[in-house]
């Protein structure tokens, strides 16, 4: 089963061990939402990956890695043209591992890209406007599950990749309880019994597009309150400054400048 490598630990050769909860019966490993699990299992690592004292990063790199180049054509490598049933990520042609010194000029160019990104230089509809039709759990709004971990996806934090309208999206749904140990190994969210129904229960989770917000003409259109909700809730700017004197808020030209980042909300 390949999937279960989108399930690796730091080691990068090793398999969390919940995973053989899974493996037991054979019969039934169609039945689960590998997908689903696969990135509730990479959400917590990222999460994890934040903290300070925290070395390395677990889960499907690739899945990351693949989603960067969909969203972002400054990033991306070489494609090969495949089939349209072939998976996605393997069109990527991976570019050649850099030296210690090349990675470090590259990772600051990176970020300088990242900080002069515009609306223009995002692909905000990769997968078409009506891709969610195909695939309606794309619309999931809840916690998804891999084992005991539980993350919360919100099809609404990302209503331009469906080709609507950007608004502010309602609060998170916050966990029954929390450990977040000092270390930065791990952390532990408790969730309520009943969110372990609302997988089955897609109907009643599943976001309405036309409820919600309207189509959009141009693919990074925003309510107006957006930009000001969004600023107080995460970083404008990548970089610091070399000089140690903090730099002031950017002042914003255009509503969009900084629409990439909701992309990094995750």
């Amino acid at each position: 089963v390949t999937g279960i490598h989108a399930f690796v630990d730091k080691t990068r050769d090793r398999l969390c061990p919940a995973i053989n909860l899974f493996l037991k019966d054979h019969r039934r490993l169609s039945d689960y939402a590998w997908g689903a699990g696969a990135l509730a299992y990479l959400y917590r690592h990222l999460g994890v990956a934040t903290r300070a004292g925290s070395k390395g990063i677990c889960g499907c790199l690739t899945l990351l890695q693949a989603w960067i180049y969909e969203y972002f054509p400054l990033f991306r490598p070489s494609q090969l043209p495949q089939s349209p049933d072939a998976p996605r990520a393997s069109s990527w042609i991976s570019p050649r591992l850099p030296g210690v010194d090349d990675a470090r000029q590259r990772l600051a160019h990176y970020r300088q890209l990242l900080d002069d990104l515009s609306a223009d230089d995002v692909t905000w509809t990769p997968y078409g406007r009506d891709g969610h039709t195909y695939i309606p759990r794309s619309l999931f709004t809840g916690p998804i599950r891999f084992s005991d971990i539980a993350e919360r996806y919100d099809s609404a934090r990302c209503l331009r990749q469906f080709g609507y309208r950007q608004i502010i999206p309602r609060a998170m749904m916050v966990p029954h309880d929390q450990y977040r140990p000092a270390s930065g190994i791990s952390y532990i969210v408790f969730w309520d019994q009943w969110v372990n129904q609302l997988w089955d229960n897609v109907a009643a989770h599943r976001l309405d597009l036309n409820f919600a917000s309207r189509s959009c003409e141009h693919p990074s259109e925003i309510v107006e309150e957006y930009v000001d909700w969004f600023l107080t809730r995460s970083h404008p700017r990548i970089t610091h400054p070399t000089d140690g004197v903090p730099q002031p808020r950017p002042l914003l030209v255009h509503h969009v400048s900084y629409d990439f980042l909701l992309l990094f909300q995750i």
